[in-house]
């Protein structure tokens, strides 16, 4: 029985998920919480660590209910890929500007998968950079420069 328990995929994302809200929990009980109006430092990161904590206990006891076993193990490429792609993401967003980093972020982190079709990964591409424009850039304001030679 316990081998089955660990074999679960969803005991272990819920672990995850209840050890990543509990340090956010953690690391932010010094910060002032404020009010929902005006919300101090360490509100955010006690409500989305509490979120989390309550997501993860629940899909910890789904696990626990189902037994549900992982399929898949590690895959070397995406162990490569991944990290390659939020790395070049953070050098373009300085020398290329904001649409170039994420499309390559989009492009590299769908590259580390086994089923790539390119028509459908550029067309996500364009999708997920247009819908981050407008929310980011436009919505939000931050100054992000859409193109370094704008």
């Amino acid at each position: 029985m316990r081998r089955q328990v660990l074999a679960s995929k969803d005991v272990w994302a819920g672990l995850l998920l209840i050890v990543v809200g509990g340090l956010a929990v953690a690391l932010g009980r010094d910060y002032p919480l404020g009010t929902a109006m005006r919300m101090g430092p360490g509100y955010f990161p006690m409500a989305l660590g509490t979120l989390l904590v309550a997501l993860g206990g629940y899909i910890l006891a789904k696990g626990l209910r189902s037994g549900e076993a992982i399929e898949a193990g590690w895959s070397p490429r995406a162990l490569i890929v991944l990290p390659l792609a939020l790395v070049l993401f953070g050098v373009l967003m300085d020398r290329a500007g904001f649409v170039p980093a994420l499309a390559v972020l989009v492009l590299g982190s769908a590259a580390a998968g086994g089923e790539f079709k390119l028509v459908e990964i550029v067309a996500l591409a364009i999708v997920l950079t247009g819908l981050s424009v407008a929310v980011f850039v436009w919505g939000l304001g931050l100054p992000y420069p859409l193109f370094a030679w704008r």
